[in-house]
């Protein structure tokens, strides 16, 4: 089965990490974002990923294409008309009549997909929300979506779309976009699946929805953050260093250099970092980053950077270069 995955988008809130990487190259507990969503993808029975780039997307081809074997092809989104606008682009690689699965590639999920990829009907993610004014909802009868509404302003359901989508017909779908996409039918001034979503249920295509639990954000530092320290959790790696503290949970990559520090908890060191003479919690470092003589709690540390201080937070971006003293 062929899953569609968008990831056209610039990443503006995880600025400055995002002037320099795609927001799903990030890495979070250890590996990057969209190695999450690949490796569950692939677990699942996926054995075909049509990938939209935009902004720095050379960076994720090469980066998927030297990490995974399956049948990959990227369609390329010049221009960010919508959800539903990208996913149209992907028509011409996918039969009309088969199934097709889409995931946005800004979030990280962790549910059974073996039952959503057999069901009987499109079927899409939900979760329970207390503000739902952010996202698309579902309105529901029984097991049945009766209507979609996108980030509405006055609440109409708290079950959020949360970005995963099974669709029993790729042809019906893309018809839908289509036909949103002729008659100007926009929200926020872009076209959006969620619309071309409800003019399928407006043909009579049934919809049902399917729990998930675990959804993970990685849209901002803190979310972010969030997450790492979520999916450390659920996937501990703890292991001892010579002359350090580990506080678990905490990932630190085989290659990482780390002496005379307190790691952890809810800690990513990634490939290739050198820490020395440090306290780190709570926070990411970027591969081949070198930090020292500092205490970090909640910081992102970008590829390549630099840090030598004492006791601040910090969110720089890659191959920064920081000393206070």
């Amino acid at each position: 089965m062929k899953a569609i995955i968008p990831v056209a988008g610039i990443g503006s809130r995880l600025r400055p990490h995002t002037f320099s990487q795609p927001k799903v190259l990030l890495n979070v507990a250890g590996k990057p974002i969209i190695d999450h969503i690949m490796d569950k993808l692939i677990e699942s029975g996926i054995d075909e990923a049509i990938i939209i780039v935009g902004y720095l997307g050379d960076k994720i081809e090469q980066h998927l294409k030297s990490r995974y074997s399956i049948k990959m092809t990227f369609v390329v989104q010049s221009k960010q008309l919508g959800l539903a606008h990208a996913v149209h682009l992907c028509k011409p690689y996918c039969v009309d009549d088969e199934p097709l699965f889409i995931i946005l590639g800004d979030t990280i999920f962790d549910v059974d997909l073996a039952p959503v990829l057999k069901s009987d009907v499109s079927t899409l993610g939900v979760k329970e929300v207390e503000d739902p004014r952010r996202f698309g909802v579902a309105i529901t009868e029984g097991e049945r979506i009766t209507k979609l509404v996108e980030k509405p302003e006055q609440p109409v359901s708290n079950l959020a779309l949360v970005g995963l989508y099974y669709l029993q017909n790729a042809g019906a779908l893309f018809s839908s976009i289509e036909h949103i996409i002729e008659h100007n039918i926009t929200t926020k001034s872009e076209f959006q699946l969620t619309d071309a979503l409800q003019h399928l249920i407006d043909l009579g295509e049934v919809f049902s929805t399917f729990p998930v639990q675990g959804w993970y954000d990685c849209g901002k530092p803190e979310t972010l953050l969030e997450t790492n320290e979520v999916l450390l959790k659920k996937n501990n790696q703890t292991k001892s260093l010579p002359g350090c503290i580990i506080n678990p949970p905490v990932f630190i990559a085989e290659s990482a250099s780390v002496s005379n520090a307190i790691i952890g908890p809810n800690t990513t060191i990634a490939e290739h970092v050198v820490v020395k003479d440090a306290i780190i919690m709570n926070s990411i470092i970027g591969q081949k980053s070198h930090v020292s003589d500092i205490m970090l709690d909640r910081s992102i540390i970008g590829n390549h950077a630099i840090v030598t201080a004492m006791g601040h937070e910090l969110n720089i971006g890659d191959y920064s270069e920081i000393r206070m003293k």
